[in-house]
């Protein structure tokens, strides 16, 4: 009766073992970075504020400045107003800019367009799929993507002027 108790509870124990080692693998130690420079953007759908349908294979041909950001952080507040600035000097040379919200309501990302007066297409990543997808932690987080869907660059921090201005300029279109 003892041995067959010895047995069981050392067999529990093996298993919450191997689980809790498991468990810290997958969190420290597994790759959940953001993706990379020179792989290929990962596709998605989301719908932006107005209703219209973004899917990024469909920016192919154009550069794409991926902005991840939130509301309540402090230097996604204070670069938002650039990027509205320089995207009215860049649409035209072939420029999109984006900003996925990562999962606020629509009311409160509403809210911070109109304070701003934004004009850029502003999505809200509902569920935060594609925020998982592209492995986004620090907020803010830009993603540069070329012409061609590939990723050019990965930034995340804050942005100012000078900064955006040149990621915009590695991800313009080639003429």
């Amino acid at each position: 009766m003892k041995q067959r108790r010895l047995i069981i509870r050392s067999s529990i124990l093996a298993i919450i073992s191997i689980a809790i080692g498991y468990t810290f693998y997958i969190n420290f130690f597994s790759d959940q970075s953001v993706v990379r420079a020179g792989d290929k953007a990962k596709n998605f759908v989301v719908a932006d504020l107005v209703g219209e349908t973004i899917e990024l294979r469909e920016l192919e041909g154009k550069g794409v400045f991926l902005n991840f950001w939130g509301t309540f952080c402090p230097p996604c507040e204070k670069e938002m107003p650039i990027m509205e600035e320089l995207y009215h000097e860049y649409k035209d040379q072939g420029i999109e800019i984006i900003a996925l919200n990562v999962d606020e309501s629509d009311l409160v990302v509403q809210n911070f367009v109109d304070r701003y007066k934004l004009s850029f297409p502003v999505a809200i990543d509902k569920g935060r799929k594609i925020t998982e997808a592209y492995g986004i932690r620090p907020l803010p987080t830009t993603i540069l993507i070329d012409e061609h869907g590939e990723v050019v660059r990965v930034h995340s921090g804050f942005m100012d002027e000078p900064v955006v201005r040149k990621f915009l300029e590695e991800i313009k279109p080639q003429s």
